[in-house]
């Protein structure tokens, strides 16, 4: 099995790809159309990519605890610093206050689309992961808060 890569650098390589994609789907269709075109393509990629990683969750059984397990994915490579406000069996809540990937995009010239490739992720992977996986959050760096605010939830009976 070969180790997977760390989730900035991902979104590195997929960022200057994007772009590409994104330019000439905005000259031919205009900006608008294409932004909504890359945002639902970065949407069912996230909700995909949280499908499989849930797979691996031990037993086949994705769970908040399966969930925090993964979350050294996404803060390899100094990629976020975060403050962990509360972590039990139905909540985990933590602020980001430096954001390496709102960082990047901006380096790279694609602070219009930061938002887009990763900031666009986060509930859909909620979606992806197990449908009693909950997001709230109400600002991001890259949105230009101090601090992005993610509160995970866990609702053991499955919604309705």
């Amino acid at each position: 099995m070969t180790e997977a890569l760390p989730i900035l650098t991902q979104r590195r390589i997929e960022a200057a790809f994007a772009k590409g994609i994104f330019d000439e789907m905005k000259a031919e269709l205009g900006e608008a159309a294409a932004k909504r075109i890359l945002s639902g393509a970065v949407v069912k990629l996230a909700r995909k990519a949280a499908a499989e990683m849930a797979k691996q969750a031990p037993g086949g059984e994705p769970s908040l605890d399966s969930f925090r397990a993964i979350q050294p994915r996404w803060t390899a490579e100094d990629a976020l610093h975060i403050d962990v406000l509360a972590a039990t069996d139905s909540e985990f809540h933590f602020n980001v206050t430096r954001c390496r990937y709102a960082e990047m995009y901006r380096a790279m010239g694609l602070a219009e689309l930061g938002a887009l490739l990763s900031c666009n992720r986060d509930g859909a992977f909620c979606e992806g992961y197990d449908p009693r996986l909950k997001l709230e959050r109400t600002q991001t760096l890259m949105g230009g808060a101090s601090h992005c605010d993610f509160r995970y939830r866990w609702q053991e009976a499955p919604p309705e």
